[in-house]
């Protein structure tokens, strides 16, 4: 099943490159209006590293249990590794048991889009950077509370950006903690 308030998205309805979309700041807690990031596979290649690559844009699996991320602990905002949009808010960060970095809920509906993917052997909800398009992973409804829901990331799509000083909640956050 597809979250609530999720942005389902389709090839056909993607906007041009010049439309802005609004995506969610976790460090202003502010939405600005952003240019869509749209490259060419080759610009991609170009740009990042082969890991980054292999997961973000040719929707790619690490291993369980391998990626950078998958036991982090540190404190900060997971960004996008392809644009560097915020996706994940390390204190909705959790220990699925899955070897995979999971967490709760993304630091805004406004910075994902979910689409539906068939591939493999079961049916499951892709997870995609909304700037970009980069793969993250998948999302299941077997989650903690108080969604109920299991982002699991690659950390291959993800780059954590850290909290070297106190950095307000933002309300979203804030209300998962009550």
């Amino acid at each position: 099943m597809i979250p609530a308030g999720a942005k389902i998205i389709s090839v056909s309805s993607v906007p041009g490159k010049g439309d802005p979309i609004q995506i969610f700041n976790a460090r202003t807690d502010h939405t600005e209006d952003v240019v869509r990031v749209m490259k060419s596979d080759e610009e991609w290649r170009a740009i990042l590293l082969p890991e980054h690559y292999a997961v973000a844009r040719k929707k790619g699996t690490e291993y369980a249990f391998t990626g950078k991320y998958h036991a982090c602990k540190e404190s900060g905002i997971y960004t996008c590794a392809c644009c560097g949009t915020d996706l994940f808010d390390s204190q909705t960060k959790f220990d699925s048991g899955t070897g995979w970095p999971s967490f709760f809920a993304p630091v805004s509906d406004l910075n994902i889009t979910i689409e539906p993917d068939l591939t493999g052997e079961m049916a499951r909800n892709e997870v995609l950077c909304a700037r970009c398009g980069a793969h993250l992973g998948h999302v299941f409804d077997d989650g903690p509370a108080p969604t109920g829901k299991r982002y699991c990331m690659n950390s291959g799509a993800l780059y954590l950006q850290k909290k070297s000083s106190p950095v307000r909640i933002s309300p979203k956050i804030q209300s998962f903690r009550k």
